[in-house]
């Protein structure tokens, strides 16, 4: 993967599978290695339904562990 991508729910898919799979040990690092802040990822993805669960390790849907 060269990039990552732009739609939200794919964006989604691949960050987690990324980071399931241990191609990166923490969101930053993975943010880092595709030029991407990671505070602004945060954001754009919390705008498009999706919450970081640094616990987990996981973007996940807003409102998911309630």
């Amino acid at each position: 993967m060269t990039h990552l991508p732009n739609n939200p729910a794919i964006l989604v898919s691949a960050v987690n599978m990324l980071l399931r799979d241990e191609e990166f040990d923490s969101l930053e690092a993975l943010c880092y290695n595709f030029n991407r802040e990671p505070e602004e990822l945060r954001q754009y993805l919390l705008q498009n339904g999706f919450t970081y669960s640094a616990q987990q390790k996981q973007f996940r849907p807003i409102g998911y562990d309630k």
